[in-house]
């Protein structure tokens, strides 16, 4: 099937000073993701070794999940040769940070790239995003299909059990479409994190770890999850079919503005100025607020609030006739009305 050609605006040359890493700013985000997130850790495990009260550790825990996010928002950077002139210290730091949090780097690299060349395109749906059912392709399925895609888009499970299951059992396989690099990255990275853990075993105690490395992972992977969710799961999105589908569309109009708070905002590396990031993968994440400001087009998008990115919890389904998500109601009301 031939796809349309994009057509690419001129202003788009201005985003590409801003792909220029720099390597203080990196070294200092490292000191404020990475090694703040391992003092922070350590710290923990003194308190509960400590018999110190365990609602202590857990408050503190909830900030140590901003950080865990912050040294996967460097991961992510990383991925994309993004943090560091050098693509070999991209890689070996991102290979660190996916031991952190329990990713394997090149096998996670691979889906992403994926990700990034097809969000929004319907005929390429399936990897690295958030299961998504047209409306007809719901309303065609079994009914244990769409029980199957009701618990899978169900906030409970998307964002209670679905991140931990993610992060600890399902990043400990290859993905289906793995090649022989990807997989021996895998078995490297759990070979690491097996072996840490054995280590922690004979010197902290497993007990001592999972009260601390439980609540951060769970609350850590689960903001992360909601991110990943947000940006391109909004009333208003922009999907097409391949032959219409366009990559500058993608970027604008299929990946949104998350608008957060100053201190989520930073926890969260800037990702939330997703279309930026879409538009240009190489940007460093300390860059993209700096380039939405100086740049007058990237803020003629909506952006979504906190508040407003409550309200796509609701919207699990494309329906392609009107070209936006709608939600099981949505599609119930409107069966009702075409059957009356």
């Amino acid at each position: 099937m031939e796809r349309k050609k994009s057509i690419q605006p001129g202003w788009l040359s201005k985003l590409r000073p801003y792909e220029t890493p720099s390597l203080i700013k990196s070294w200092i985000q490292i000191g404020t993701s990475l090694i703040a997130y391992l003092v922070l850790m350590s710290s923990m495990i003194i308190l509960v070794r400590n018999d110190h009260p365990y609602w202590i550790v857990f408050l503190i825990s909830v900030v140590t999940a901003g950080f865990y996010t912050r040294v996967f928002i460097v991961f992510h950077d990383c991925c994309h040769y993004s943090f560091f002139k050098s693509r070999s210290a991209c890689t070996i730091l991102g290979n660190i940070c996916g031991i952190v949090t329990f990713t394997s780097y090149t096998d996670w690299q691979r889906s992403h790239n994926v990700h990034h060349s097809t969000v929004s395109n319907l005929d390429r749906r399936g990897a690295g995003d958030v299961w998504t059912m047209t409306a007809d392709e719901y309303k065609s399925s079994g009914i244990l299909k769409k029980l199957q895609y009701r618990i899978m888009r169900n906030p409970f499970f998307l964002f209670g059990i679905g991140p931990s299951f993610l992060f600890l059992i399902l990043n400990r396989f290859p993905g289906k479409s793995s090649r022989k690099k990807e997989v021996l990255n895998l078995i490297f990275t759990n070979t690491v994190i097996a072996s840490l853990i054995a280590l922690i075993y004979f010197t902290i105690g497993i007990k001592h770890y999972l009260l601390v490395q439980a609540p951060v992972t769970v609350i850590g992977s689960t903001f992360g999850m909601w991110l990943f969710y947000i940006q391109h799961q909004y009333e208003n999105v922009y999907w097409d079919n391949e032959k219409n589908w366009d990559i500058f569309k993608a970027a604008m109009e299929g990946s949104s503005y998350y608008d957060l708070p100053p201190v989520l905002r930073w926890f969260s590396g800037n990702i939330g100025y997703h279309h930026i990031h879409h538009l240009r993968p190489k940007i460093p994440n300390y860059n993209l607020k700096p380039c939405f400001e100086n740049i007058k087009e990237l803020q003629k998008i909506t952006p979504i609030t906190l508040l407003d990115s409550f309200k796509s919890l609701r919207l699990c389904l494309w329906d392609e006739s009107k070209k936006q998500l709608i939600s099981f109601s949505a599609l119930k009301e409107n069966r009702a009305a075409a059957g009356g």
